[in-house]
């Protein structure tokens, strides 16, 4: 159990006693342990969408549940799409490294913010019921899943951090086991439809560190967090273009 009680950690801000000072090797070792968190995260973002949905329109209400998503995860996942962003107007690679090491968000990363933010929002509010609550419960799941893939198809750009502390404790079951969670989530939520969810979903988080990995000569941890929200978006565009196909 501890390697869920340091995903759980890692990826949300939900108190954990005694995992404070857990190792950051162990990190990559809870990579299984992903798709659960997102497994708890999905039927949070269910619960709350059905409130929010008793009381305000569909935009409000898909604005309540992604404010309520990002809350609940810190921001991580948004924090490294922002450096990332930033990152890629380097120079060389040694600037872009140290722009994406710098705390500060530069106008590329607030502006790219602020338009994925949007994305979010109307690709949720446009998705009918029970649909919506479907799609809302496999892109935490489907995500999550994404970081073990990319450890095992890209290297770390740095010797040190997170992303290559994750990439050293990276396990092949871990991407096994993960991706059979994802699976499990997709089809259980959304049928046939989740498999193709699925696929673009890793598809665009491949491509996130595909375009990236030249420019860093690897990835880093925020080319995982960036992965994992081009994953959740790609979810939610896929679902919206099947609902619609449909009608």
């Amino acid at each position: 159990m501890s390697g869920l009680l340091a995903a759980a950690r890692y990826l949300t801000i939900v108190p954990i006693p005694g995992a404070a000072h857990a190792p950051i090797e162990s990190l990559g070792r809870s990579a299984a342990w992903f798709p659960i968190v997102g497994v708890a995260l999905g039927l949070v973002l269910v619960a709350v969408d059905r409130l929010t949905g008793w009381f305000f329109s569909p935009l409000l209400g898909a604005l309540l549940t992604v404010m309520t998503w990002k809350l609940l995860t810190g921001g991580v996942h948004l924090d490294g799409l922002a450096d990332c962003l930033d990152g890629l107007t380097g120079r060389d690679t040694e600037q872009r490294l140290a722009i994406m090491r710098d705390s500060r968000i530069g106008a590329f990363g607030t502006i790219g913010l602020i338009l994925f933010l949007m994305l979010d929002i109307v690709a949720l509010a446009e998705l009918l019921p029970p649909t919506r609550g479907s799609a809302l419960f496999a892109a935490p799941v489907i995500a999550r899943a994404t970081p073990a893939v990319l450890a095992a198809l890209f290297r770390p750009a740095r010797a040190d951090g997170h992303g290559a502390a994750f990439h050293a404790g990276v396990r092949p079951s871990a991407i096994v086991l993960g991706l059979a969670v994802a699976v499990g989530a997709a089809v259980f939520a959304l049928g046939a439809i989740g498999v193709a969810a699925l696929t673009v979903g890793l598809l665009a988080a491949v491509a996130v560190a595909a375009v990236i990995a030249p420019r860093l000569d690897g990835i880093t941890g925020d080319v995982l967090g960036a992965a994992v929200e081009v994953s959740e978006v790609a979810v939610l565009l896929t679902v919206s273009v099947w609902q619609y196909a449909r009608v």
